[in-house]
């Protein structure tokens, strides 16, 4: 089933402000929110899609991303939530403080009612991946070796007792409008509700140990320089029940010694000698699926642009592909032999080689214009 827009999901227009996105997110995970609609699979999966909206349209980084790429630019792990969606703890542990103190036993602090166990989250990891062009064209999956921290075999927790699980603290203090409680994560545990019980010596304070783990990362056909996509669960681990942070994979391209990129299109130069010009041939360039040969007609002016369409790089909102644009340069010789140089000069005067440009034969800012259109 398809996803829905995600301003459609909370209600907003596209140009909505900040303030705008965040109320409307409060207001459907309040009315969709799994204590008010306890068994209702319908509501729970109506809060999921709408916390999985504000994660992206509060970012301005994911939100430009989603504005020009739609939801592709989340899928198959790029950045969102990958294919699965966002799931409850990661919804408690990053959003539950835009409801405030107030709502649902004190807090959106956990699944299933108020007061339940904060889980923490482990911190992310972020990586550089080198892609040829070719792995841009047509998608690849990496296998990438990762240093995270994991939790040690053999280290056990136990319960916190100054918040007795829950990773926080309540405190009421008199004030001039009354008594006001307030709650803030647990400074003994940190708000993980575990501490410590026994752990072995190679690990740290908190239980982990540095591991090195191989890590496959499936890359959609389409990605541009600089983008970040997201593998859930793969940063390091937290302590105790806690949830595993995020391996951010940072796309670098690498530049082809053929072919320049420009958005999906690709460019080519095309060199081809003064009597291949005069007389037509075919010559076999490079694109990204290989080699392929192309014809060049007699008379072939030099700046004709042969367009192949398809031939480019897919769109990553899955809107086709873009166009292979070859550049024809006519090679004039610098240096010639004597019977060569006789047989231009004699050419000068000559009917067929003074210019006669066409309305066919473009000007140099047309070509350009047809380049982008």
């Amino acid at each position: 089933m398809a996803k829905r827009d995600y301003y459609e999901v909370l209600g907003v227009s596209k140009g909505a402000s900040a303030s705008e996105i965040k109320k409307a997110y409060r207001k459907k995970a309040i009315e969709f929110h799994p204590d008010k609609n306890p068994d209702d699979k319908e509501a729970e999966a109506k809060f999921k899609e709408a916390a999985e909206a504000y994660e992206v349209l509060s970012d301005d980084n994911k939100k430009a991303r989603y504005d020009q790429f739609g939801h592709q630019a989340f899928e198959n792990g790029g950045g969102g939530f990958g294919g699965g969606g966002m799931n409850m703890d990661d919804i408690f542990s990053q959003f539950g403080d835009i409801f405030g103190g107030g709502g649902f036993g004190g807090g959106f602090s956990g699944f299933g009612g108020g007061g339940g166990q904060r889980r923490t989250k482990g911190s992310n990891l972020r990586i550089r991946v080198k892609l040829t062009l070719e792995e841009v064209a047509n998608g690849v999956e990496k296998k990438v070796k990762v240093k995270r921290k994991i939790q040690a075999p053999g280290t056990t927790y136990r319960t916190c007792s100054t918040c007795n699980g829950s990773g926080q603290v309540t405190r009421i203090a008199n004030t001039i409008l009354g008594r006001m409680q307030t709650s803030a994560p647990c400074n003994v545990c940190g708000g993980a509700g575990q501490t410590i019980d026994k752990k072995p010596s190679d690990a740290d304070a908190q239980g982990l140990k540095v591991a090195e783990e191989t890590v496959s990362i499936k890359i959609p056909a389409g990605v541009v320089d600089g983008m970040q996509l997201k593998v859930s669960g793969k940063g390091n681990e937290a302590p105790g029940n806690g949830i595993s942070g995020d391996l951010i994979v940072v796309i670098e391209e690498a530049d082809h010694d053929k072919l320049q990129r420009e958005g999906d299109n690709l460019h080519y130069d095309l060199y081809v000698s003064f009597p291949e010009a005069v007389l037509g041939t075919s010559k076999e360039i490079s694109t990204v699926t290989g080699k392929v040969r192309i014809k060049v007609e007699a008379g072939v002016q030099s700046g004709k642009i042969l367009r192949l369409r398809g031939k480019g790089i897919p769109s990553i909102n899955g809107y086709g592909k873009g166009d292979l644009l070859v550049h024809v340069n006519v090679w004039t010789p610098k240096t010639l032999s004597k019977q060569q140089k006789e047989f231009f000069e004699a050419m000068k005067d000559d009917d067929h080689f003074s210019p006669k440009p066409e309305s066919s034969d473009k000007s140099f800012f047309e070509k350009v214009k047809d380049m982008f259109s």
